[in-house]
């Protein structure tokens, strides 16, 4: 519980100011411009999924005894990769989400950042130093968006506020860095998970992390300019459900990858997920009659559902807790059910859809049933086994 308080409050910092640098935006670029700005950070957490495959990879392997050397090099193997691939991704995103070449820049130039400093936070949650933990977590959120919330506020554009906000994200990483300490033992005293490792982990992830965002791009492509804002800002309430209960899955991974504990840990990670989601939707019910007086009258409109997008996060939570057990286990063929909910979703949007209560309506079905069939299935899985 001491360890689920601490994460919890970290996760919850970094949240806030990622929802207020959301707000803000909102209210500063213009309905045209936060269009934009949003789309590109959906882009950019979809590229930064490595980030969140490699911390999970890495707190499991110190658990199961991989010395802080070897996963220290597993880590910038895995960044190097990254940062060829966001390269080679900065034409095809700018050009696919009509965005220009300056701001994809800015939106992908963080992602092999995030890489490194999920590694340190990986290291951290293995060893069960939650309070170090989530010191790493609130400060990486405060870091990457005081910058960017500061360029924003003298007019800066949507790319100059990303750049500076992987700025900020390098300097957490310094940080944690310190806080991990140096790296023990060769790296050869135990060969820990590969890069492939890493990819299997990624791909289970990815899937998790497009279930969360790729409604916003549909959205650009199905609605006009101005619904598709408010779409992008009715996801903010999706996001808040996704995120708030993420200290969860932080705490008890290191028992999901334990042999004699992986089983009760999945149990109780759901249970309390299910209950987090039933709160937080009721809560965005009664709070959504303020919506247009903290943001604009222009996003009124979505007031009426906004209780369905946190119903959408909600979902998505317990799907991430049933992953997170996948990863722990070694199980990763699990995620092959969120990828077929993913393109039932996709083609539904495109060939259905035509406004946003008909688009967050489709984002909660897919989301629902993929999330049933996946914790079953978690459920009946063997018990995390360490390899030899």
């Amino acid at each position: 519980m001491a360890g689920l308080t601490l994460v919890t409050m970290g996760a919850m910092t970094a949240n806030v100011a990622g929802y207020l640098l959301q707000l803000l935006a909102s209210r500063w670029l213009g309905l045209d411009g936060y269009s934009e700005f949003a789309t590109l950070l959906a882009a950019q957490l979809v590229l930064a999924v490595p980030a969140l495959a490699l911390q999970t990879v890495v707190a499991r392997e110190v658990v199961h005894g991989a010395s802080t050397a070897a996963l220290r090099a597993l880590q910038i193997r895995s960044a190097g990769l990254v940062a060829i691939v966001a390269a080679a991704l900065v034409p095809v995103v700018s050009m696919v989400l009509n965005v220009s070449v300056a701001a994809t820049i800015g939106a992908l130039l963080v992602a092999p950042i995030l890489v490194l400093l999920s590694g340190e936070q990986g290291l951290l949650q293995g060893r069960g130093r939650f309070k170090a933990l989530a010191v790493v977590l609130g400060a990486a959120g405060v870091a990457r968006v005081v910058p960017a919330v500061a360029v924003l506020a003298v007019g800066g554009g949507p790319a100059p506020a990303l750049i500076a906000g992987a700025v900020g994200s390098a300097v957490t990483y310094a940080g944690a860095r310190l806080l991990t300490g140096s790296a023990e033992g060769p790296v050869a005293a135990r060969l820990p998970a590969s890069v492939v490792s890493v990819l299997r982990a990624s791909q289970v992830q990815l899937a998790l992390i497009a279930l969360s965002s790729l409604d916003i791009v549909v959205a650009r492509l199905v609605l006009d300019g101005d619904n598709a804002s408010r779409y992008a800002l009715g996801t903010v309430a999706t996001k808040v459900a996704f995120w708030l209960p993420q200290a969860v899955g932080v705490v008890l991974y290191p028992r999901m990858a334990h042999p004699e504990h992986s089983a009760r840990a999945i149990r109780s990670a759901l249970a309390v997920l299910a209950g987090i989601g039933a709160v937080t939707v009721a809560c965005a019910a009664l709070a959504s009659p303020l919506l247009p007086i903290v943001v604009d009258e222009d996003y009124a409109p979505i007031q009426g559902t906004l209780w369905a997008f946190a119903l959408h996060g909600a979902c998505l939570a317990l799907l991430q807790g049933a992953l997170l057990s996948a990863i722990a286990g070694d199980r990763t063929w699990l995620a092959l059910v969120a990828w077929v909910g993913l393109a039932v979703e996709i083609s539904v949007m495109l060939t259905v859809a035509d406004s946003i209560g008909q688009l967050i309506a489709i984002a909660v079905a897919c989301a629902a049933v993929t999330t049933v069939i996946v914790s079953w299935l978690a459920l009946l899985g063997k018990p995390a086994q360490p390899r030899p």
